[in-house]
């Protein structure tokens, strides 16, 4: 797999990101995506390239320690396959919580323990549970009847569909005001960090910029004392030639 050249410094951002992420318990594409935005990447290439990364630190600690990555973040979680019991304890565990008000993808957060990847897992396992099992959480059956639906059945489908609809929009907006937000609070602290190295690189250039302004006056001064000197030494010389001549007249 080849990718374009990367420097350390966007490797440690890459990495500082995606950890910024797993605190706040968002996905780890929103921190590709952000990288991507900064770096003008693809966040696709961004993700290759972290887990192709993620495996080569692990083989290389020379350049791990060089980095300062602390690879305990973001080794990638090996899948043991859940057995029946699992399964349903897990199951069990899920309805649980959904009885106690949380949602299912809160209730994952909770069983992974703010561990995004996993959780992620959790959340595709119960579905896939749920659609095995035939679960009446997310399958709909209608009764068979012999005769057409009633204008209220086709009113409550479509008002059913329009609150679902609603739903699914709503977190999709909520997912996207969130995502820029990082992006933002991420482009403010670079920006403000660049600001900060630009102050110093001025304060060092004004700095330097005295020195050299004052061994400008000390030469200046100098290269004065000299001319005037140097005049002096030849107005006398010449007053000696003049009255050696007005001798040699008398």
């Amino acid at each position: 797999m080849k990718f374009s050249v990367w420097s350390d410094k966007e490797v440690k951002d890459l990495f500082k990101v995606v950890e910024e992420c797993k605190t706040l318990n968002r996905p780890l594409k929103e921190a590709f995506s952000k990288h991507g935005q900064v770096y003008h990447r693809k966040g696709n290439s961004v993700r290759n390239y972290y887990y192709h990364e993620v495996d080569n630190l692990e083989q290389d600690e020379e350049r791990r320690k060089r980095l300062q990555i602390d690879l305990s973040k973001h080794l990638k979680n090996k899948l043991v396959p859940f057995s029946k019991r699992q399964e349903e304890e897990f199951l069990q565990k899920i309805e649980e919580y959904k009885k106690q008000g949380m949602s299912v993808r809160s209730a994952c957060i909770k069983l992974s323990g703010g561990d995004m990847t996993l959780m992620t897992r959790l959340q595709n396992k119960f579905q896939n549970l749920k659609k095995e099992n035939a679960s009446k959480d997310n399958i709909i059956t209608f009764r068979k009847r012999e005769k057409s639906l009633s204008m209220n059945d086709i009113n409550s489908l479509f008002m059913g569909l329009v609150k679902l609809i609603k739903k699914t929009t709503q977190e999709e907006v909520e997912s996207k005001i969130k995502e820029e937000r990082l992006t933002n609070e991420y482009l403010l602290k670079e920006a403000y960090n660049e600001l900060n190295e630009r102050t110093k690189e001025l304060k060092t250039l004004k700095a330097e910029y005295q020195i050299l302004k004052n061994d400008n006056l000390k030469l200046t001064d100098k290269m004065n004392k000299l001319f005037k000197n140097k005049n002096e030494r030849l107005k006398a010389k010449f007053n000696d030639i003049g009255g050696n001549v007005d001798k040699l007249k008398a």
